[in-house]
């Protein structure tokens, strides 16, 4: 084939999407967040697109926040405007199986491409600083005495959280379904309403959370982890008596419709970018815990998850 005609081809290729991303020049990624800036997933999906630049795997990162209905908003949106779309992630995670089940949207993961789950991290609960409880166990008397009286703010309904709210609430003999649950679109809201006092118990992850308690702002009550998590100086749920472990993890999906090769070639950038520097600092600053996983190996934990959240949402009086 001459020179000239097999540029044209590779020229045509990759105007089509079918030259898998390093055949091409780095790509112009489009990143959608589906939560409020503030939170776990705009933290990550931040942090992600800062390795993706430094692992020269993209030349540039655009950001969309779309808070609302454990993401199921944002997912909505992502399915509606990215499809067949080969430079498009989205943010996601355990909270969204947990929305997707409890709030039955329109809209489904199975729509849109599985690329990795990026990290693991376990649940903290606080109070904030002036709080007149000052232990896990205070806030579980009182809920014993009145469970309306306590409010617990956090993420979307399905959330992990609120979970672990409705699981302690099973376990001391409370009848779920009147735990007082404040869900918010992002974790920045719900920051505020602790700092705030408007809400009784914060829950989310630790990261979220951990400036306001080094601080001296929030009060670490409890983590949701089967052991203290490293450098940490919380009890876990189960030392002080209540047996809730339960954890949240996220992850990247790709866009609706696109090629095996697409899904490869994406799937290769996120793994380079978990492999920078700056990922390593984004790991470390957050107490997240690395858990890259792709593929079918992928595909099966996102089922599984699924299996397991049904179950643990229904003993916990959810559904």
């Amino acid at each position: 084939m001459r020179r000239d005609t097999f540029l044209k081809s590779m020229a045509a290729l990759a105007a089509a999407g079918a030259l898998p991303l390093s055949a091409r020049a780095a790509a112009n990624l489009k990143m959608m967040i589906p939560a409020n800036p503030g939170g776990g997933w705009d933290t990550t999906g931040r942090a992600l697109g800062k390795a993706l630049l430094e692992a020269k795997a993209a030349d540039s990162v655009v950001y969309e926040n779309r808070g609302g209905a454990a993401g199921a908003l944002g997912l909505a949106q992502f399915v509606n405007s990215a499809k067949g779309d080969p430079n498009a992630l989205m943010v996601m995670g355990a909270v969204m199986l947990g929305g997707i089940i409890t709030g039955k949207p329109p809209v489904t993961l199975s729509q849109v491409t599985p690329i990795a789950r990026l990290t693991s991290e376990y649940n903290v609960f606080v109070l904030p600083a002036d709080s007149p409880l000052k232990t896990m166990k205070d806030v579980v008397d009182q809920l014993k005495r009145d469970p309306g009286s306590v409010k617990w703010g956090g993420g979307s309904r399905g959330s992990t959280e609120h979970i672990a709210a409705c699981i302690l609430a099973r376990s001391v003999g409370v009848d779920p379904k009147k735990v007082n649950y404040v869900a918010f679109r992002g974790g920045g809201e719900a920051t505020a309403a602790i700092l705030g006092g408007n809400v009784t118990v914060g829950g989310s992850g630790y990261s979220e959370f951990a400036e306001y308690i080094a601080a001296g702002k929030m009060r670490a009550i409890g983590v949701t982890s089967q052991k203290r998590l490293p450098g940490v100086a919380v009890p876990t749920m189960k030392e002080q008596g209540y047996d809730v472990v339960i954890g949240n993890w996220r992850g990247v999906y790709g866009a609706p419709g696109i090629t095996a090769a697409q899904r490869e070639a994406l799937t290769r950038l996120v793994v380079d970018a978990t492999r920078s520097k700056a990922w390593a600092e984004a790991l470390q600053a957050n107490k997240w815990t690395p858990a890259l996983q792709t593929g079918r190996e992928f595909d099966e934990f996102v089922d599984y998850e699924f299996s397991a959240l049904r179950a643990i949402i229904y003993l916990a009086g959810m559904g």
